[in-house]
């Protein structure tokens, strides 16, 4: 890129199909860009290790090997080992487009960013539910701007799954810290505070694939709200109102509910959260079906939305109740943090 040398850090584990696409579009994005590109297997048992020892690529592919102890600590495994002048953290589950890093470098040459991101979106030929999951993750409704849009209800703060850094902001603020999630937005709150110049490079999208099933997308989501309380624990201006606000719902509705219940009022509470809702499930559905000019993306929209905003606010009451009871650190779902 014109004298900068980019070294792509992408964490993985057992997600070689998603994976060999990641690279794929790599192959088609790089060009004549000074690109290295470290992949850090975090422990995965899908024969990773031995499909990219054999891969031949025109690409500069590292593979490094961890025990497996989460994608924070693979991606500092991988800035130990880049060479590049600027560090870029891109999921395994994402693809990018043919000039991805050409308009990065656009970015930084004309902004001089030490610390930046970019937004992700969806691809033509994903599934319906993907779509819909796309949705409630990137539309105004769903998450306020907060994931990379200039129409942002908060301050933007760059995310692991397409993020970069200088790394002048590696060598003075060191690694990413260990919160089981949220590591990434740690991470960005400690670059502000050190003083870098941080900026959303809103044309350096991402394809961004998500979970597969709405079980899996209401256990990331669920952790998510934990992670927030956590987060404003270290700290206090990443927790803002709007965060706040799915909880808030679901603790209203359990009172009206128990209230209606206690005063007789239950046809009126029925009636009124019956009409509150469809008007929600209308707006989402019209928006939806004229992203995606599709009757089962929108339907699934709706359904995509309820489960974020129950799993989010969930998760935020959980971690509330287990910072109450002293626990140090409040933690989601942890069988296995990629499932």
């Amino acid at each position: 890129m014109n004298g900068i040398k980019v070294s792509v850090i992408v964490p993985t584990y057992n997600r070689l199909f998603e994976l060999q696409s990641f690279v794929k579009s790599l192959e088609q994005a790089v060009g004549d860009h000074d690109v290295e590109i470290l992949i850090v297997d975090d422990g995965s048992s899908d024969g990773t290790k031995e499909y990219f020892k054999k891969y031949k690529s025109q690409l500069d592919i590292k593979l490094l090997h961890q025990e497996n102890t989460g994608p924070g600590a693979a991606r500092n495994l991988g800035m130990t080992h880049s060479k590049g002048d600027y560090f870029l953290f891109i999921d395994s589950d994402c693809t990018v487009p043919q000039d991805y890093f050409t308009r990065i470098k656009k970015a930084l040459s004309d902004h001089q960013y030490d610390a930046f991101g970019g937004p992700d979106t969806y691809r033509e030929d994903f599934s319906p539910l993907l779509k819909a999951i796309n949705y409630s993750m990137t539309s105004f409704i769903g998450t306020g701007g907060t994931r990379g849009s200039k129409k942002s209800v908060t301050k933007f703060y760059p995310r692991s799954f397409n993020m970069g850094i200088s790394r002048k902001v590696y060598e003075t603020i060191g690694e990413m810290g260990g919160l089981r999630h949220g590591q990434d937005m740690d991470y960005s709150a400690r670059i502000y505070k050190a003083g870098f110049k941080v900026g959303l490079i809103e044309k350096a999208y991402v394809y961004h694939k998500r979970r597969t099933s709405l079980w899996k997308f209401f256990k990331q989501i669920f952790n998510w709200g934990v992670a927030r309380i956590n987060l404003s624990r270290l700290h206090p201006e990443l927790l803002k109102p709007i965060h706040l606000a799915p909880a808030m719902l679901i603790v209203t509705l359990l009172s009206i509910f128990g209230l209606s219940i206690a005063f007789g009022w239950m046809r009126e509470f029925l009636l009124l959260s019956a009409v509150a809702f469809g008007l929600l499930a209308s707006i989402v559905m019209i928006q939806s079906l004229s992203w995606y000019k599709s009757i089962s993306t929108s339907l699934l929209s709706i359904v995509t939305i309820t489960i974020q905003i129950l799993a989010y606010g969930l998760g935020l009451l959980y971690a509330l109740i287990q910072i109450a009871i002293g626990k140090r650190e409040a933690k989601g779902f942890v069988k296995h943090y990629y499932k």
